[in-house]
Order: C-alpha cells, then sequence, then structure tokens
C-alpha cells in the first residue's frame, strides 16, 4: 500500500517514538491524495502534537501561496517536467522559509520530497486539502458550508452562527467546536445553501424557481 511506503519515509524523522506506531488517522480519507495526508498526519502526531501543528502550519503557507497571485508561476514550477524532483524539493522549501511558518517541519520536507519522486507534486492542494481535512477531525470540528450568492456582513454570519450553534447540527459534533465556511456562488441568485454531515439545506432563490418551474411545466 501506498501509506504503508510513505510513512517510514516521514517517520525517519520521529525516532525515539516509536512506542506510538498505533496512532491513526481520525477518518479514511479516499484516493491517492488522501493516502499521503494520512501518512504525513499520522507521522506528525506520532512525534508529538506540537509538530503536528507545525506541518499543518507549513502546509496552510503552502496553499495561501498557491492562492496568491504568484499563485501561477507555483503551479507551474511544481510542474514544470524539466526539473528535477531535488530541485523542485528545494524550490518548495525556500518558499517556506521566507513564509510565517519559518523553516519546515522535517516531516513537511519529506512529504514533499516524496511527492516529488513519484511525480506527484500536481496533487499537493488535493493532499493539504486532505490534511487539514484530518486536523479538523482531530479537533473535533463539525464542517458547516455557507454558501451565499453574495459576500455575507459579518452580523449576518455572526446570527447564523449562533442559530447553528444552537441547532441539532451542533449537537451532532458532541458539543464540540463548529466550524462555519463560507462560500459564494452567484447562481444561486440569492438566499443560502447550507451544508452539513452529509446534508443540505437549500434555501436559495434557484431553487425555488426551479420548483416554480417544474410546477408550471406539470400544468402544461
Amino acid at each position: 500500500m501506498i501509506a504503508s511506503r510513505i510513512a517510514p519515509r516521514f517517520l525517519q524523522a520521529t525516532r525515539g517514538y516509536a512506542s506510538q506506531a498505533g496512532v491513526r488517522a481520525p477518518k479514511i480519507l479516499e484516493g491517492l491524495p488522501g493516502k499521503y495526508a494520512s501518512s504525513a498526519y499520522v507521522a506528525a502526531l506520532s512525534k508529538d502534537a506540537k509538530t503536528l501543528e507545525k506541518v499543518e502550519s507549513d502546509l496552510k503557507a503552502v496553499s495561501a501561496a498557491l492562492a496568491s497571485a504568484e499563485g501561477a508561476k507555483l503551479q507551474s514550477f511544481i510542474s514544470n517536467p524539466t526539473l528535477s524532483a531535488a530541485e523542485k524539493t528545494k524550490g518548495l522549501e525556500q518558499l517556506l522559509s521566507t513564509g510565517k511558518s519559518g523553516k519546515p517541519d522535517t516531516i513537511t520536507h519529506n512529504l514533499f520530497q516524496v511527492l516529488a519522486e513519484n511525480g506527484r507534486l500536481q496533487d499537493t492542494e488535493k493532499v493539504i486539502e486532505g490534511f487539514l481535512e484530518l486536523m479538523s477531525a482531530y479537533r473535533g470540528e463539525v464542517e458547516v458550508t455557507v454558501t451565499s450568492a453574495t459576500p455575507l456582513e459579518k452580523s449576518i454570519v455572526s446570527r447564523i452562527e449562533t442559530a447553528l450553534k444552537a441547532s441539532q447540527i451542533a449537537q451532532s459534533g458532541n458539543g464540540k467546536t463548529l466550524k462555519i465556511i463560507q462560500k459564494v456562488n452567484p447562481s444561486i441568485q440569492g438566499g443560502l445553501v447550507v451544508d452539513f454531515g452529509g446534508r443540505t439545506v437549500d434555501l436559495s432563490v434557484s431553487s425555488k424557481v426551479n420548483q416554480l418551474n417544474n410546477l408550471l411545466q406539470q400544468g402544461i
């Protein structure tokens, strides 16, 4: 399995912590990027919680860089077939070292080295997304995605958050943290779409328009 081949490389930096070999990811992620993310998570937590948070900080720095104005250049760099795995890993390390997270943890270094050697750097964003998903589960967060047609004002977000915390959505997390993720999708025209725990509550204008159209078509 990929995870069993990746983990030893990560765990080279965690010698002395072998007694914690029973550490597991809090949830199973699908796909190859999920296996890389899970292996990095297990390797970091096998060392200690501080290392886990450091790796999270490193990966968030890379994610922010990819989303920045220079993101396209970085994407071209990591997907450039003329560069060696060592050159790509070194470039990413330099990026991390100049960021707010400081010098990257050895496990972060090993993660990108393995991705580069296996020709999987193009999966960087998916691997980071998977790692952050594991961190959310580690903290016991209940993720709720609120999609609106336009950015919501802070006062409205605060009211939505208060309402959600008092709902059964929050209770499904056994009283733990409710994490609200805001998204903007103009196509819903207005209202809100709330996604949580594999369920969707569609309160959008576009949904109501579609329902009306369906009723009109049935009446013709």
